[in-house]
């Protein structure tokens, strides 16, 4: 089944209206469809790399909106069905605890997840949960989405095919590197 959706999502990339089609899958995957924009944005760049700038802000643009619905699911679905939930588990209590440590940490959990390849949407709809700062959810999505979206982009767009494959192959080695070269950066500026 995921690999007909994978499929399906490969041809809208051909597609006449593949930049309209990029919107809905980016959309949709911050918050509930479970194969990420890279599928679709990866042989848009390759077939027409002089919008390789404007693909990569459509799939930003789109995947935040789309960070936003799973941020509203998760304050709204979280209130009548995962509050009452955890109340009769005895868990409330426990949920409270998880949710300062979220938000102390979660713009970190944001970025992190909006960079790499892990499920974006369960953090979007955690934080929606937890009742992170909008603001900071915001900045943090923006900031990530972009970088993750427009360096794909930028080295398509650069280097053509070949680094495609390189980027398919080994897309959560760059994206760890990435992680830990941000965090690195916070830790060096943080202790001048």
């Amino acid at each position: 089944m995921i690999r007909r959706l994978y499929d399906w999502t490969l041809a809208l990339a051909a597609h006449p209206h593949a930049l309209w089609a990029l919107a809905l899958v980016s959309f949709a995957e911050s918050s509930v469809f479970p194969i990420p924009p890279d599928v679709m944005l990866l042989p848009m760049v390759l077939a027409a790399p002089h919008r390789a700038w404007l693909i990569a802000f459509v799939c930003t643009a789109a995947s935040v909106a789309g960070a936003l619905m799973g941020y509203a699911i998760g304050a709204l679905a979280f209130e009548t069905v995962g509050e009452p939930v955890l109340t009769a588990l005895g868990k409330a209590d426990s949920f409270d605890d998880f949710t300062a440590t979220y938000n102390e940490y979660g713009a970190w959990v944001v970025a992190i997840a909006a960079f790499t390849p892990l499920p974006f949407k369960v953090v979007t709809i955690l934080s929606g949960a937890t009742g992170m700062s909008v603001p900071l959810f915001l900045v943090a999505s923006v900031f990530a989405r972009a970088a993750r979206f427009f360096l794909v982009a930028g080295l398509l767009w650069k280097f053509g095919p070949p680094i495609r494959v390189f980027v398919e192959r080994r897309l959560g080695l760059l994206s760890s590197l990435f992680v830990v070269l941000l965090i690195g950066s916070f830790v060096l500026v943080g202790s001048l």
